[in-house]
């Protein structure tokens, strides 16, 4: 990675299918430090919003903002930054790139922790406080582990969407320059260019290898270890099998594999009975509040915080006002009225058709053993790879692209639903099943007073990000090209995407800060009430 480079200089990617496997692993090692980097963020911050109702207020719209900035926004700017870093290197795109998809992945992780350390029961906190738990025993002992289900599948869903977007972070096109990192995201998009269609079968296969790698060795057997952290009651439920993993079967049977085990679950012990974080940390459950200092603690933090969003606001709407006419920034606003309402039709339809289908999967472990992986390599799929079949067909029927590549648009989050549902539904305790069971609650009562509720919180955070990704990646589904046929969709997307293209930096930041003002309205508006009324009504106490 970090051999020598310079701007312009031409890396060569072959569309031979014998380098493949060397891409492959390149794009793999790229993903899996981008992954490392999303957990550290999501166990900071997630933490630190859901246990601090002042930095909730400011992480959780910073997050809202974060989510809807396209990843080419994030290129614009992390290019210069880590090309100042590492001049003549290589690792400054390297970095770069990986930046990039850590963006596509850590938002929703940082959403989905959030949203389940904040629903820790009650009785569990209030066994921590009788074991004299520290703040960060606590975290290893009760947060993560409780979280571990949610925090997993969404962990699959932010990988899918990094190889969702794996074509845009390694060919780099900004400011008219061109970059392609050697991986298969810039074998696909050579392969886009040049219209070969037998390059993109190989590159198809070679994603599908690595992701059935992927599931076996890593997820799958991550699956099967948390199944031991879901809420349930011991002896519930006994006649539903468990998830399994021949992984996890060959560390239990193999001696050393099994001291190997046992070797990493001391140390982890060891590592979260540091002495510096044990001593003098553990805190009352209900300590106790002058009620007047933390009014003045919260006016304080409300002011500071609304002084700096308003200072950043004014120096990006003097810098647009500066350099764009009037009438342009209105014309900006009713394209992302037009792609906002693609979207929120899209989640609409998502909704329908993956809600009843996760809780489906979710509450029958054998399906999800076979569902998993499925779900996992059609999320990966780069909605590039559809092109040549969308250009082709509207182009020969003569088809309206503002439809037609609509579709585009939520192929790769969709699956955010999705996998939050399965999440969910996974997670509902046994014994309240059971109880539903002796009742003789079935049919749509069922789904209406037990299943629908307990997938609820999963629901709206899947949804929020699956919007938060449908928003994102307008910018490569409202402009589609195959070769010399290019096909353009009207929307905020296909604006900024046009402007990224020419390198003009006024017209990216007005189209990446309108597409974050909508974001941030919507998500007022409509996405953080329902998830306050899912915390409020459907948490389990």
């Amino acid at each position: 990675m970090a051999t020598p480079y310079h701007i312009g200089q031409v890396i060569p990617i072959s569309l031979d299918p014998h380098y493949l496997p060397f891409y492959a692993g390149r794009t793999v090692v790229r993903m899996l430090i981008a992954l490392v980097f999303s957990l550290l963020f999501t166990f900071i911050f997630g933490t630190w919003a859901a246990k601090s109702h002042r930095a909730e207020r400011l992480i959780v719209p910073m997050l809202d903002v974060l989510q809807s900035v396209p990843i080419l926004g994030y290129l614009s700017l992390a290019i210069p930054a880590f090309i100042a870093l590492f001049p003549g290197s290589l690792l400054g795109p390297e970095c770069a790139a990986i930046f990039v998809i850590f963006t596509s992945q850590a938002w929703n992780m940082t959403f989905g922790f959030y949203q389940t350390v904040r629903t820790v029961p009650v009785e569990v906190q209030e066994a921590a406080h009788m074991f004299h738990l520290s703040a960060w025993q606590r975290f290893w002992r009760i947060d993560v582990p409780f979280s571990m289900p949610g925090l997993l599948w969404n962990t699959m869903a932010s990988m899918s969407a990094g190889w969702f977007f794996v074509v845009a972070s390694e060919a780099i096109t900004t400011a008219q320059q061109e970059i392609l990192l050697p991986g298969i995201g810039s074998y696909i998009y050579v392969a886009i260019v040049a219209a070969d269609l037998h390059a993109i079968s190989y590159a198809v296969i070679a994603m599908f290898i690595v992701i059935i790698i992927y599931d076996q060795l890593l997820f799958r057997p991550l699956v099967a270890w948390s199944e031991k952290f879901k809420a349930e009651r011991e002896g519930a439920g006994l006649d539903r099998p468990d998830e399994e993993s021949w992984v996890i079967n060959l560390f239990r049977r193999t001696r050393m594999l099994r001291n190997f085990g046992i070797k990493f679950s001391q140390l982890f012990d060891m590592f979260v009975n540091i002495p510096i974080f044990t001593k003098g940390y553990a805190q009352p459950l209900a300590p106790h509040i002058d009620a007047e200092i933390e009014k003045y603690k919260n006016w304080l933090w409300n002011a500071t915080t609304f002084l700096l969003g308003a200072v950043a606001v004014w120096f990006l709407a003097h810098y647009i006002a500066a350099n764009i006419k009037f009438y342009e920034i209105w014309h900006v606003f009713l394209l992302g009225l037009i792609t906002a309402f693609r979207v929120f039709i899209l989640i609409i339809l998502c909704s329908l058709v993956w809600v009843p289908v996760g809780i489906w999967i979710g509450r029958r472990p054998q399906v999800s053993h076979f569902a998993q992986p499925i779900a996992q390599i059609l999320a990966a799929f780069p909605a590039n790879l559809f092109y040549p079949f969308i250009v082709m067909m509207i182009v020969t029927y003569h088809l309206n692209p503002n439809i037609w590549l609509t579709p585009l648009m939520i192929l790769g989050s969709q699956w955010y639903i999705l996998f939050n549902v399965i999440a969910g539904a996974s997670t509902l305790p046994k014994d309240l099943l059971q109880v539903a069971d002796n009742l003789s609650v079935s049919g749509w009562l069922r789904w209406k007073k037990l299943l629908l509720p307990g997938i609820f919180p999963y629901y709206v955070t899947g949804a929020i990000t699956a919007a938060g990704g449908a928003w994102n990646a307008s910018i490569v589904a409202e402009v589609a090209t195959w070769g010399n046929e290019k096909v353009e969709a009207t929307g905020l997307g296909a604006y900024i995407a046009k402007y990224s293209a020419l390198g003009q930096f006024a017209h990216i930041a007005l189209g990446i800060g309108m597409m974050c003002l909508l974001v941030l309205i919507f998500n007022r508006l409509l996405w953080r009430p329902l998830y306050d009324y899912a915390e409020t009504r459907f948490s389990l106490e």
